[in-house]
């Protein structure tokens, strides 16, 4: 059965509509029994997946599935605008994807809300980019988007992320001889918040642009940053490079004040390929400590956190008092 799925499931990047399962030769008695036994998700009424795709998910690609079927299966076509469009954009969010899509409609009431749908009002037209087959905001004006209507935490994430992302797109270019876009940068923000003028939220955005940077790695070190200046304590400088033995070696953060170096350690995934490569979770470990012993003698000290430690402030705060990181 899974072989007469495969096929509707490849043209559709992961999404299997209604009709493909009937064009197939499948009922509605057969797709039932797929769903009981787990080889068929429904996603939207009339969309599906299959079972293993969903189940090996992240919750990031699941919104984004989500996302893709409400498109597929809306009345009418949907402009995708903030958490939906940030979605598609890949942009990483922390906490939980919205369970609705959300979507610029000027026809309707600025917030109104559908099951399955948002509608935003916008009184600038906004450009359009085409990703998955999904009309959407572009990157820049999404980024302006979410800033103004989520927390401080998400839209400086997502915006780090960006920056960073767009920076590392166009250096590869450029090394490579490929003529294409200049990166996204501050500038752009800020001048994509001037034409947007959102109704609420504009002197947050500005913060945000203000606090974003695109030397940080990840969301953990946004988070952390975020956390930081929430709490009261200095912002250290951002990947900061030390020369030992001839060797560089960057490291997240520094305090240059008190010579004290931190480091985030929810990026390194031991069990996960794309950082091990050939290596055991035991030798990536052990280059960690290396690198540190090497590290710590340039510094008055060096400390390290991880996620669940950064992502509670009461545990955060604890955390940086009893290592003496100096307040703002």
């Amino acid at each position: 059965m899974l072989d007469i799925l495969d096929v509707p499931n490849a043209h559709n990047d992961g999404l299997i509509l209604a009709e493909s399962l009937w064009a197939a030769g499948l009922n509605t008695r057969a797709v039932r029994a797929l769903l009981a036994n787990g080889e068929l998700v429904r996603i939207r009424r009339g969309v599906y997946t299959l079972g293993a795709t969903w189940r090996g998910a992240e919750s990031d690609d699941r919104y984004r599935l989500f996302v893709r079927a409400t498109v597929a299966t809306a009345e009418q076509p949907l402009l995708l605008s903030h958490l939906s469009a940030a979605a598609l954009h890949n942009l990483p969010i922390i906490g939980p994807w919205p369970n609705v899509v959300h979507a610029i409609n000027n026809e309707t009431a600025g917030g109104s809300s559908a099951r399955f749908t948002t509608s935003h009002r916008s009184v600038v037209e906004p450009e359009q980019v085409v990703i998955d087959g999904c009309a959407a905001t572009t990157l820049a004006r999404t980024l302006i988007d979410v800033a103004a209507t989520s927390s401080f935490l998400v839209g400086v994430t997502m915006m780090d992320h960006a920056l960073r992302v767009e920076a590392e797109r166009a250096e590869n270019e450029r090394r490579m001889g490929i003529p294409g876009a200049a990166a996204l940068a501050k500038e752009d923000l800020y001048a994509e918040l001037m034409m947007v003028h959102p109704r609420r939220g504009g002197p947050k955005v500005r913060r945000i642009i203000d606090f974003s940077n695109l030397l940080s790695a990840n969301p953990g070190e946004s988070m952390s940053r975020v956390r930081m200046a929430e709490l009261g304590f200095e912002i250290p400088e951002l990947q900061v490079r030390f020369v030992v033995h001839g060797r560089e070696y960057w490291v997240d953060f520094y305090w240059p004040r008190v010579r004290k170096i931190g480091e985030f350690d929810g990026k390194i995934k031991y069990t996960r390929g794309a950082i091990l490569g050939d290596r055991h979770p035991g030798e990536v470990v052990v280059v960690e400590k290396n690198r540190e012993n090497l590290l710590r003698p340039e510094v008055n000290s060096f400390d390290r956190w991880d996620w669940d430690t950064a992502y509670s402030p009461r545990l955060f705060y604890e955390f940086l008092i009893q290592h003496n990181v100096p307040r703002a």
